[in-house]
């Protein structure tokens, strides 16, 4: 693709939720797909009786017009709940090194706020959170697990922050691991 081509790419971030039934993704990607826009990025999943999409799409400025215009009136029918907005690509972190975080332990609230709160105070970027509840396999206990991709600055000791890091796991009994995002 040309330096010109690219500079004309556009991009909008779509966010749709509705109930959760069969066709639901194909009737938002046919739309998008139908107005010229591509799905670059996306994230789909089913929340309770519902289903949430997350999309970014390129296009030029036309395809993502004709595409806000068939995105509303998707809306106004009453099957997807929609929200859209304009958006740039995100320069490449070559100041940050990507992170996975897993923790597991019995459901107890305040976990995510906590670990959030544990990055956000070292100054660490939050880039993806996939949480999920489940009944342990053998007695049934409530359990949550935690995946999360953190961006750390290279200004930041590792081996202090994973000390600092299971410090904090430990005290609130959570079974962590931090470790370097394999590509």
């Amino acid at each position: 693709m040309s330096a010109s081509t690219e500079q004309m790419k556009q991009h909008l971030a779509v966010s749709a939720i509705g109930s959760d039934r069969t066709g639901m993704v194909h009737e938002l990607t046919r739309v998008i797909s139908e107005c010229g826009g591509n799905i670059t990025e996306s994230r789909m999943v089913v929340l309770g009786a519902e289903f949430a999409m997350l999309l970014l799409v390129a296009g030029n400025w036309h395809a993502l017009a004709k595409l806000e215009t068939e995105l509303k009136r998707l809306a106004e029918s009453g099957s997807l709940s929609v929200h859209m907005k304009r958006t740039e690509t995100r320069p490449a972190r070559t100041d940050m090194l990507p992170y996975s975080i897993d923790v597991v332990s019995l459901d107890q609230g305040g976990i995510v706020s906590g670990l959030s709160g544990f990055f956000a105070s070292r100054g660490i970027d939050i880039a993806e959170v996939s949480t999920r509840s489940y009944p342990a396999a053998h007695t049934g206990a409530p359990m949550f697990s935690v995946q999360m991709i953190v961006n750390v600055p290279s200004r930041i000791p590792v081996a202090h922050l994973r000390e600092e890091f299971m410090d904090y796991c430990d005290a609130l009994n959570l079974d962590a691991i931090l470790e370097p995002v394999k590509s």
